[in-house]
């Protein structure tokens, strides 16, 4: 079991910022990939950013060159910093992993969700 929790959302006023944190524990030999999607209201959940283990990035047009997405690999933690918010980010924000056990097997685990509402 592989566990996911986030922490850093809240309230902000449009143009504002928040620091999105989401930390694994469990028995984690390696993360392949971690990444933060989102789900507003009646709507499907996206993905907003993502990072592999390589390094790679991936963004969503629509937080392109407002969100950055990085990790921490010693401590098996992924960022994602937005900035200039807009209230159409208003949304629970989920951060994803894959990875493998020291066994050798594969995992997945989403978070719980953290929200981030964007309003003034």
């Amino acid at each position: 079991q592989v566990q996911l929790v986030e922490s850093g959302g809240g309230l902000v006023q449009p143009g504002g910022s928040l620091r999105l944190s989401c930390a694994a524990s469990g028995s984690i030999f390696r993360i392949y990939g971690m990444g933060w999607y989102r789900q507003a209201p009646g709507k499907q959940r996206e993905l907003v950013a993502a990072i592999t283990s390589g390094g790679s990035l991936y963004y969503a047009d629509s937080v392109k060159g407002r969100f950055t997405i990085s990790r921490d690999n010693a401590k098996n933690t992924v960022y994602l910093q937005m900035n200039s918010l807009k209230p159409e980010d208003t949304a629970v924000y989920y951060c994803n992993a894959d990875g493998t056990y020291y066994g050798g097997s594969k995992w997945g685990s989403w978070g719980q969700g953290t929200q981030v509402t964007v309003s003034s």
